[in-house]
């Protein structure tokens, strides 16, 4: 038996509340779905026109670090004297020791240590009692061997001229022509 439904006015209004329902929940989709369409466009659309705008720095920069660029520094003169004082202090790599010759005492000194001289310069006068007296002494034999060496000549030249009278031997001439020769 095919039942009746009755259809009333309070089921008319159930089924057009629902419809209206399930039709502003789809709209309800329909709008944030564009929403959200808009936002990816929006974005989309920011992505190329920051990439755009970074290609077109990239550009200008490159087309302004292709031109070299050329710094020119004209030199000028300093001050002459112009020192530099680090603090350190120097070492030679060589000593020269300086030893005297001979025994004595230290009369005059005429430079500090330290200071500086030039080859040939006197740094030091030195009095020296026993080389003086060594000096003296052969002074004096000089002299002698001076007196010796005339004495010697004068004898020789006296038996050279006896000999040629034939006063003396030739031995007795040739003792003393050596004896002034040595």
């Amino acid at each position: 038996m095919a039942t009746e439904e009755k259809i009333g006015p309070e089921t008319q209004l159930k089924d057009t509340t629902q419809e209206a329902k399930r039709g502003s929940v789809k709209l309800g989709t329909y709008v944030i779905s564009a929403a959200l369409l808009v936002i990816f466009i929006v974005v989309i659309g920011f992505g190329f026109i920051s990439r755009r705008k970074a290609e077109a720095d990239l550009k200008q920069s490159t087309a302004a670090a292709a031109i070299p660029t050329v710094n020119v520094v004209y030199p000028k003169s300093g001050a002459p004297n112009n020192e530099i004082i680090l603090p350190g202090n120097t070492q030679a790599f060589t000593d020269a020791p300086i030893f005297a010759r001979t025994n004595g005492y230290v009369k005059s000194w005429y430079f500090d240590i330290g200071a500086r001289v030039k080859k040939g310069q006197l740094l030091a006068v030195i009095e020296t009692p026993e080389v003086d007296q060594q000096l003296q002494q052969a002074r004096a034999d000089l002299q002698t061997a001076q007196a010796n060496l005339r004495q010697a000549e004068i004898t020789a030249d006296r038996w050279e001229a006896l000999w040629k009278t034939n006063s003396v031997s030739k031995q007795e001439t040739d003792v003393a022509v050596s004896a002034f020769h040595a």
